[in-house]
């Protein structure tokens, strides 16, 4: 069975499942490879408009998978080989669709950067998050640095990575690193009604909003005004704009093409 799953639906959403539950979904090195082409994928294929990323069985992601990365057929230099996590990491941030992380279960080290990666997380009660890695004798990779301060502030980035403590799902929402908490029972419609939304919406604007809010530290108010300028100037030539505009008149609900 394939440690990764890949499916679509008629309606625009694909789903990527971790699929090694008795490892917890823990990423081998070949895996990296896989998610990385599969980011980028989604990102160029015109059908596909919304993201999820799950795992398989009781856990979200536990990171990658230690024994893996040191068996005999893997001793490249380290700084080697973080080379295909650092580019599935940025391949992930890239995807210019809503990505959205069901987290089901514990999501640690890098399976935690994994489901901050993306643009909304919806976790399960029972589900658990923790920046493992000093506990391992590790630093932060997978993104961490750059993801955390931004969520959270630098203070509690650096209580959260320096004692990779282990937060509930509720303490996670808490600090806002989880858009929603909800019932385990609930997961899974919770997200596809999400997911569903998603993609029945505007995909040039909900694509150019998702840009402007990933550059927003980037750039100063001068700057993000100019870049909505650019985006409005965009949206307001294409049909979903006209389409969302005429069935606002007509008291409809709109149906957009991607054009």
């Amino acid at each position: 069975m394939s440690e990764i799953l890949f499916q679509r639906s008629a309606s625009g959403i694909a789903t990527i499942t971790l699929n090694r539950p008795r490892r917890k979904n823990a990423v081998t090195v070949a895996m990296w490879d896989e998610l990385r082409r599969l980011f980028q994928e989604v990102s160029q294929n015109a059908s596909d408009r919304v993201l999820v990323i799950t795992g398989a069985g009781d856990a979200f992601c536990a990171g990658a998978d230690l024994a893996d990365a040191t068996a005999s057929g893997n001793r490249a230099h380290p700084l080697h080989a973080m080379i295909p996590v650092n580019a599935a990491a940025l391949a992930l941030h890239e995807v210019s669709k809503p990505t959205l992380a069901k987290v089901n279960g514990d999501a640690v080290g890098a399976g935690m950067n994994l489901a901050l990666g993306c643009d909304l997380v919806v976790a399960s009660e029972s589900a658990r998050f923790s920046e493992i890695f000093a506990r391992r004798g590790l630093s932060l990779d997978f993104g961490g640095s750059w993801l955390l301060p931004r969520l959270v502030g630098m203070h509690k980035a650096k209580e959260l990575a320096l004692f990779g403590e282990i937060l509930s799902a509720r303490e996670a929402e808490s600090v806002g690193l989880v858009n929603r908490v909800v019932p385990n029972a609930e997961l899974d419609a919770f997200v596809a009604d999400w997911a569903e939304r998603l993609a029945s919406g505007a995909p040039l604007a909900l694509q150019l909003s998702k840009k402007l809010l990933s550059n927003a530290f980037s750039m100063g108010l001068s700057e993000a005004l100019d870049a909505e300028a650019a985006a409005q100037s965009v949206n307001l030539v294409s049909e979903d704009t006209r389409e969302g505009v005429a069935a606002f008149l007509e008291k409809r609900k709109p149906v957009f093409r991607g054009r």
